[in-house]
């Protein structure tokens, strides 16, 4: 337990993976994850209004951590909590929860106001891990569930350049109708897409339909602002997406799971299990003929979990532990095509990207693989897509400790934040597309 523990003292960033537990019922009452009451606001109502990225209801968001500022309006701006229309990945509407942060900071560039979507890093499968409400609760610590807001320092940031900014929670993160959808590409890229769509309607919000939208996500994140720049096309046109930041993206799940299995953050194995279940019926056939006793209550309890109770409950524990055979999960989806079939199609790297993209990776990274992720910047150049790339290059800090994963999130932010604010004040971005092959 004290090396796990030590993980949990040095590490608040987080990843993702690959691959069950049905969807919850629909809440009648209160909703309880892990001694934490979620709040009445994330229970969907019985009926959506039609439309992607409308505004169902909204209130006002205290945020955890802010100051006074001139005139009475608080730093580092007004935050509104939101739930919103989305399309999930089997074409059925959905209701997504997040927030909107309306910036004190003015904005001196030309042009209305722009947009900057955040799509968080992992934050955990219960509804108490939410981005919105970490960005009310920086830290949730109950004895039960372990929760850190690591993400408010990336949002502020983003808040001093003078752009508004919105937190999406994802498909069923705060949302108490469905679990998590854990890095569906599909789930996660509407998510982000209607968040923007969603912010123009936040009454006070400057932005309007003019605004530039820029993404901005690492690890789930990366995987997830990935995801919006390649489905912006077909999906939401009217969304003017003009650049996006995808750190440590999951591009390749199959790849993805290998790094994560065995990790710290083990228990994301079985965050992604549990969503990929809930939408694809014949993932969760094969997970249920091949689970063990062990493996289902594990899968039961992680779905309620957020990233730190994932380290100390789940830390360092490798699949073959859940499985009747011994085999790893990897494994096993691998020897069966149908579930195979479910984590290819997740594969990022197919679309070409919509605006100019910023990838990033750490050489060291080994959970979420370098060569999977320098891989997408590789398939965005040969699609014609306008490219910056660059590899983090610190020394090995542990191996499947998450410190790899984790410190180049820190190192590059600045970089990451001023490259989007670029994006966000119409200013042309380099590709690096002549030089990617010598590149590792």
């Amino acid at each position: 337990m004290s090396r796990i523990s030590s993980v949990l003292t040095t590490v608040v960033a987080t990843t993702a993976c690959v691959c069950a537990s049905a969807s919850p019922a629909a809440a009648t009452g209160p909703v309880v994850s892990r001694g934490v009451t979620i709040p009445a606001f994330y229970t969907p109502p019985a009926e959506l209004p039609p439309g992607n990225g409308e505004l169902i209801r909204h209130e006002p968001l205290r945020l955890g951590l802010s100051l006074p500022g001139l005139g009475g309006r608080r730093l580092p701006g007004t935050a509104t909590r939101l739930m919103y229309t989305s399309t999930d990945s089997n074409g059925e509407p959905v209701a997504v929860t997040g927030a909107y942060i309306e910036p004190s900071a003015r904005w001196k560039g030309a042009g209305p106001r722009p947009l900057a979507v955040v799509g968080s890093g992992t934050m955990g499968q219960g509804d108490q891990c939410a981005p919105s409400l970490a960005l009310e609760r920086p830290l949730t610590l109950t004895g039960r569930t372990v929760s850190f807001g690591y993400e408010t320092l990336a949002v502020y940031r983003l808040l001093a350049t003078g752009a508004a900014v919105v937190v999406t929670d994802y498909v069923g993160l705060g949302a108490t109708d469905r679990l998590h959808t854990y890095v569906n590409r599909v789930d996660e890229g509407h998510a982000m897409l209607d968040a923007a769509r969603a912010a123009r309607s936040v009454p006070g919000a400057s932005v309007t339909a003019a605004s530039r939208v820029g993404m901005y996500g690492y690890s789930q994140g990366g995987g997830a602002s990935a995801a919006a720049a390649e489905l912006q096309r077909t999906y939401a046109p009217d969304v003017p997406l003009v650049g996006t930041y995808s750190g440590a993206p999951p591009a390749d799940l199959t790849e993805v799971t290998k790094g994560i299995d065995g990790s710290a953050l083990a228990g994301a194995l079985g965050w992604s299990i549990n969503g990929f279940a809930q939408a694809a019926p014949v993932l969760r056939d094969v997970v249920e003929a091949n689970l063990n006793d062990a493996g289902r209550k594990a899968l039961k309890d992680i779905s309620t979990t957020c990233v730190g109770d994932a380290i100390l409950g789940y830390g360092f524990t490798r699949s073959s532990k859940w499985t009747k055979s011994g085999k790893s999960v990897g494994e096993i989806i691998a020897g069966e095509p149908a579930a195979q079939a479910v984590l290819d199609d997740q594969r990022l790297g197919r679309l070409r990207p919509t605006g100019p993209v910023r990838v990033v990776t750490g050489v060291q990274d080994d959970i979420v693989p370098h060569a999977q992720a320098r891989q997408l910047a590789v398939d965005w150049c040969e699609k014609g897509a306008d490219v910056t790339y660059k590899a983090v290059r610190l020394p090995n800090l542990g191996d499947k400790l998450l410190t790899n994963h984790l410190v180049p999130l820190l190192t590059d932010q600045g970089d990451a934040v001023a490259w989007l604010a670029d994006r966000l004040a119409g200013k042309a971005a380099r590709s690096d597309c002549g030089t990617l092959p010598a590149q590792r």
